[in-house]
């Protein structure tokens, strides 16, 4: 069935209306910032469990504000994070306004944000029309599968965009008060429950050491060798658990860093300083202590490294971290374990050290020497 006259006209108008700003959306010559409307949303969800709401604003369809807003422009979810001054005075109403209008719900539970400013890509070198983008984001809550979205401000038909990180993105057209089509959201974008973040952790520091960390493996056999009783071993132990606990943190939160290509090598030539000590002092001295640590602190940034390629939950930044940790100890822990079953009852055999302690070592020194060289240089 057709629909004719003035009905049929206003459809069509609308119709046009729509595709004009779609074209306008993917970049078309034809399109002009008034097809636009005066907002343009975007929705991203990303890898990281983390979402981010952009708001662009057309400034030529910005009504005139009414008085002047400090340089810092609050809205019910708190000030808006590094707005320019300039633009608090021309948009700080409007941009204010949007923000206490807009609602995002995941599985129909609405959530707060966190609210910033967006600066104007200018990489590229060529001049960029200033548009004030307001940004609303956080963590997308565990568990959820949909999410919607919805502005009351009187600002007429608008544009959504909503993409998983990595997907193309699907568009929706709104009215004012209209909530959007709930968009289905990825499996990789939604965060696991904490439980499952640290069990998951857990395993992924443990398989570091056994089966995965053969150089890791090796410092602490070395370890063992020369600690023929059972407490100096552990406070060697203790000390290297400290030392790596404390720079596998501080790199982790971007306090300290070196280079895998410096830290690497340095962790190869550990293993070789530790070998050959058990070979040239018969009896562990108290200032192995102070050298364990050292070398710990050097694990400690080779562990941050993996982790940085594993990649932690933001959500669940610090209880990952500590699982991966305690993960890491539990490897370490059953390498000795594992070394004290099966020479244990040789310690104290007075061939012990030239059968046992002497070729052991130098075949780990032989190894670690192989892998500075080849960490140097490969």
């Amino acid at each position: 069935m057709y629909v004719t006259g003035e009905t049929d006209h206003k459809s069509r108008r609308r119709l046009a209306a729509r595709l004009l700003g779609l074209l306008a959306l993917f970049g078309a010559p034809a399109a002009s910032a008034h097809d636009l409307g005066t907002i343009q949303v975007r929705a991203t969800f990303g890898a990281d469990g983390t979402y981010r709401v952009d708001v662009t604003v057309e400034p030529a369809h910005v009504p005139p504000p009414i008085g002047t807003l400090p340089p810092t422009v609050s809205t019910r979810y708190g000030p808006i994070a590094g707005l320019d001054p300039g633009m608090a005075q021309r948009f700080g109403h409007f941009l204010r306004a949007i923000v206490d209008a807009s609602t995002i719900a995941f599985d129909d539970e609405p959530v707060a944000p966190r609210v910033s400013s967006v600066a104007p890509d200018t990489s590229s070198g060529e001049a960029v029309e200033v548009k004030p983008i307001v940004r609303l984001s956080g963590a997308v809550p565990v568990g959820a599968r949909t999410m919607t979205w919805r502005n009351d401000l009187p600002v007429g038909t608008f544009p959504l965009a909503l993409a998983n990180e990595g997907q193309d993105a699907v568009y929706q057209w709104l009215e004012p008060g209209q909530r959007s089509e709930p968009f289905a959201l990825a499996e990789s974008v939604v965060p696991a429950a904490r439980t499952e973040v640290v069990r998951q952790y857990l395993a992924l520091g443990f398989t570091h050491i056994l089966p995965k960390g053969l150089d890791h493996i090796l410092f602490v056999l070395g370890l063992f060798l020369l600690a023929v009783r059972l407490r100096p071993l552990l406070t060697q132990v203790t000390a290297f658990t400290v030392a790596h606990t404390i720079t596998l943190g501080l790199t982790m939160y971007g306090l300290v860093g070196l280079s895998p290509r410096v830290v690497e090598p340095l962790i190869a030539l550990s293993i070789v300083y530790v070998a050959v000590e058990n070979v040239l002092r018969p009896e562990l001295r108290p200032s192995r202590v102070a050298l364990v640590f050292a070398f710990g602190l050097l694990h400690g940034m080779g562990f941050a490294g993996v982790l940085r390629e594993l990649g932690l939950p933001r959500g669940s930044f610090l209880p990952a971290l500590v699982a991966f940790n305690v993960g890491v100890e539990g490897g370490q822990l059953t390498v000795i374990a594992l070394a004290a079953a099966l020479v244990g009852p040789l310690r104290d055999r007075p061939w012990y050290r030239a059968r046992v302690v002497v070729p052991a070592s130098l075949a780990i020194a032989a190894v670690g020497l192989y892998w500075s060289v080849r960490r140097l240089f490969g």
